[in-house]
């Protein structure tokens, strides 16, 4: 009995194309894993796309491809960074810095503090006045302002100054030139006022005022304390915009209105 032929194989897919198919998946599942593991930032996705759209002029309209400044920064809702970070960053070195010349006069040490709509850069009376004086006399509490100065001319405009003058609730004594803690307070702003003028800071950005003792941060029982509402702050603030300010007059309006 003859034996029947055994019929031909077919031709099977060469072994290298085998083992580059299992690459391309094995890679297609890393990079599925690489995506479901990652997150998304909408914000700078939605950036980079209007960045993208502006670029190419591919604007709400389509029939308008004329690229231009206006056209560039509607379609990327670029946010202004804020400057505060680096300002105060600036200053706190700038204290520090006094600080450490200052070490051994065994003074209160200046310090800054951010507060709610800027900083506060608050120097203690000693440094800079003898007792119920207004005379600045500390030749290192001098330089630091000049520090200061410098760092005040390169914020930008809308940015104020305020000097405020504190006391403790001891009188300016019997041999001090003022009657009460109020001229004492205010003359030292004022004082402090005037070394930023002449150290070049423009007038229309500063302002002066005494709170004599009636702002106090601690205790006047004791001297520690007392000597720590001794004291002179710089206050940083945004400058309200004229709509804020017009914003505001209609609400007091209608509230005397009523």
């Amino acid at each position: 009995m003859a034996k029947n032929k055994c019929p031909d194989c077919p031709e099977c897919l060469p072994g290298w194309l085998a083992a580059f198919g299992d690459l391309m998946s094995l890679l297609l599942c890393f990079f599925v894993l690489l995506l479901s593991m990652s997150s998304m930032d909408t914000k700078k996705i939605s950036e980079a796309i209007g960045s993208l759209s502006g670029a190419m002029s591919v604007l709400e309209g389509g029939i308008k491809t004329e690229v231009s400044r206006r056209r560039i920064q509607e379609s990327t809702p670029i946010e202004v960074q804020d400057e505060t970070v680096e300002v105060v960053n600036r200053v706190q070195q700038a204290a520090a810095d006094a600080n450490e010349l200052m070490e051994q006069s065994q003074n209160p040490a200046i310090s800054v503090e951010e507060a709610q709509e800027g900083f506060v850069i608050e120097l203690p009376s000693a440094l800079l006045f003898k007792p119920g004086s207004a005379t600045i006399e500390n030749q290192d509490s001098l330089l630091f302002l000049k520090r200061i100065a410098l760092i005040i001319e390169e914020l930008p405009n809308v940015m104020q100054v305020s000097v405020q003058g504190h006391t403790d609730n001891s009188g300016p004594g019997a041999n001090s030139p003022f009657k009460d803690n109020w001229e004492l307070s205010t003359a030292r702003a004022i004082s402090v006022l005037h070394e930023l003028l002449l150290d070049g800071v423009e007038p229309k950005r500063i302002s002066a005022s005494g709170y004599a003792e009636h702002q106090p941060i601690s205790t006047n029982v004791t001297e520690s304390g007392r000597e720590k509402n001794r004291r002179v702050e710089l206050h940083f603030f945004a400058k309200k915009n004229e709509n804020d300010v017009k914003i505001d007059t209609s609400v007091l309006d209608k509230n005397i209105a009523k």
